[in-house]
């Protein structure tokens, strides 16, 4: 009995992270000066092109445990507009997700002069998606079940779209994002999901100290998804510290769920949300760009041991030659 409720607890876990594949995961990958897989008003809007590789993978204890991989560009094309493209692949157990999205940004400076940062930025991006579901392995022999195949892996295509807005202002900065804008129903899960696949992304943050010894960098992420009305938010430190050879660069972030599930204790009932904390460890030398992230799971309940691993891997290339006055890393 208590395995079971063990499971479900998990599931909900999962769930909250991915709502049944609904496109890329909203991880911690943001923070690794990737701002742009989340927020398509950010393409083009660095003073670089910026292409980052990013690979997750969760619960190495655990066979079929989610993991993620993607791959992005984002540039200046000319001198207001911005594009870029996303590539990823997503595997949560019998799920499966691989993708593409395009992005077209725009940028209105307001600035009297090209140093000083005062930028408002608008994006939107398509996205193509396809989804699997494996039922090769969901019956046992003798097994039936008329939902279920039991021999084929389910595919279905979808195209959804994101819009976002950002500001960057010197040493501020504020993003919103509406993720999966159109109600779109994939056929594989129809019965268990809505066409409502929307959530809502604000993120805001400030840059401050001395860049000669360290820059400190707090920020927060909110996120809103609009079917099940789940709420969660990241509260973020980073720090940045100038070297003879480039920045290194840390930070912690900790994430926390408004909503919870419920378990037997043994004892009675309780309650856990999902929570989790994120070190986070990086360097940039010249024009490239590395960054290591571990996320570990908080509460009584956990489906393993192992923690959530990921690595970045970036290059900034066609950067312009004079940088704004600013404490603002994302944008230099």
């Amino acid at each position: 009995m208590y395995s079971n409720i063990r499971y479900f607890v998990i599931c909900f876990f999962v769930s909250f992270w991915t709502y049944s594949q609904e496109g890329i995961p909203v991880y911690s990958d943001y923070l690794s000066d990737n701002y742009y897989l989340l927020h398509p008003s950010m393409a083009g809007a660095s003073n670089c092109a910026k292409l980052r590789l990013t690979a997750r993978k969760q619960w190495f204890d655990q066979q079929d445990a989610p993991s993620l991989q993607t791959a992005s560009f984002n540039g200046r094309l000319g001198e207001k507009a911005g594009g870029g493209i996303i590539l990823f692949n997503d595997r949560n157990g019998y799920h499966s997700q691989k993708g593409v999205k395009l992005t077209y940004a725009y940028h209105l400076m307001f600035s009297r002069d090209e140093i000083d940062l005062n930028q408002l930025s608008f994006g939107i991006s398509g996205g193509l998606i396809q989804s699997n579901l494996d039922e090769t392995s969901f019956l046992q022999s003798g097994d039936f079940d008329p939902t279920v195949s039991g021999t084929i892996v389910q595919k279905d295509s979808y195209f959804n779209v994101d819009f976002g807005m950002s500001y960057n202002y010197l040493d501020f900065y504020v993003h919103g994002t509406i993720k999966n804008a159109i109600e779109t129903r994939r056929e594989i899960y129809s019965g268990y999901e809505s066409d409502n696949l929307r959530k809502f992304i604000l993120s805001t943050g400030y840059i401050f100290g001395d860049k000669n010894r360290i820059l400190w960098e707090p920020s927060v992420l909110f996120q809103y998804t609009s079917q099940t009305t789940e709420k969660a938010v990241d509260l973020n430190m980073k720090a940045y510290k100038s070297m003879d050879f480039g920045t290194l660069w840390g930070g912690l972030s900790y994430r926390t769920s408004f909503d919870g599930a419920e378990f037997n204790t043994g004892n009675g009932t309780s309650k856990q949300r999902y929570q989790s904390i994120s070190p986070i460890v990086g360097v940039n030398y010249k024009n490239f760009m590395f960054a290591y992230t571990y996320s570990h799971l908080g509460g009584d309940v956990k489906f393993g041991t192992g923690g959530f691993h990921q690595i970045t891997l970036g290059l900034n290339l066609f950067c312009k030659r004079e940088k704004y006055e600013c404490n603002c890393p994302a944008i230099n």
